[in-house]
């Protein structure tokens, strides 16, 4: 069985309090958008010590295997559902990793998806969800899969009306690591502004000046590169443009495909989007 984890793009995030637990509570849109990995599993035809048999390919995927959320979604599920079979998993990764673009996230919630459906495991939506959040704080969106008002760490959602049929997003990664931790170290709290809901429902054309990602402002003062970015994006006729989640991808959204290939350097992945 195949499956196409696909990418988010954050449309605002407020960081609004500090937590007791050590998170921080957010407001933001999480959005779908068509930028997709691959997962296959196939049931191991012999028994093997293993449980998992893994292969990967495309972008190049540091670290140990045990650490990827598929693997861990699936030894996740094999502690409730012990007649899990052993599994050949192959993953190819299109999806930036480190990106703010929810690849890693959307993998494991994938792998819950598709071993639900392939091994007629008969968990419902909710309980996916609570699985989901086990792997980590965006896996849960990708269970639903749909433009939502996300708060809390992300993982309470309501789903939103968010049209931008016909729109091109730009995604435009410049293979920058951002250190998550280092952002939230200098973020500013926006304790009493808009939801980000409330300004995705109004035009996009009003979206430029009201809604924000809180990131920006400490990563691109580190990174001038990232801003240097939106700006382009903004020059080239952007109608909205802003850096995902605590980047280091920056998106612009714009009425027709803009011809971007020469604006950046050949290193830079650039994705052009029609939703």
């Amino acid at each position: 069985m195949i499956y196409f984890p696909n990418a988010k793009i954050n449309l605002g995030l407020r960081v609004t309090s500090r937590r007791e637990d050590g998170f921080h509570d957010l407001d933001t849109v999480f959005f779908p958008v068509p930028l997709h990995d691959v997962i296959e599993v196939i049931t191991h035809s012999t028994s093997s010590a293993d449980a998992i048999t893994f292969t990967h390919a495309g972008i190049p995927i540091p670290g140990e295997a045990s650490s990827n959320l598929c693997i861990k979604a699936y030894h996740l599920l094999k502690k409730d559902y012990p007649d899990l079979p052993s599994i050949l998993l192959h993953l190819h990764k299109h999806i930036p990793m480190g990106a703010g673009l929810g690849g890693g996230s959307s993998d494991g919630a994938f792998m819950l998806k598709l071993l639900n459906d392939k091994y007629r495991l008969g968990i419902g939506e909710d309980h996916l969800r609570h699985y989901a959040l086990q792997l980590g704080s965006d896996c849960p969106f990708f269970i639903i899969n749909q433009p939502v008002q996300a708060t809390g760490r992300g993982e309470i959602m309501q789903p939103i009306t968010c049209a931008l049929s016909s729109k091109t997003i730009v995604l435009v990664c410049p293979g920058i690591h951002v250190s998550t931790a280092d952002a939230f170290r200098k973020i500013k709290l926006s304790p009493n502004t808009p939801s980000c809901a409330s300004i995705v429902e109004r035009p996009i054309q009003e979206w430029k000046n009201n809604l924000i990602n809180d990131f920006e402002e400490p990563v691109f003062s580190a990174f001038p590169e990232m801003a240097n970015i939106k700006e382009k994006l903004y020059n080239e006729g952007a109608i909205y443009a802003a850096m995902t989640g605590t980047g280091s991808t920056v998106y612009g959204i714009f009425e027709t495909s803009p011809s971007i290939k020469d604006l950046f350097p050949s290193h830079y992945q650039l994705e052009n989007i029609v939703c």
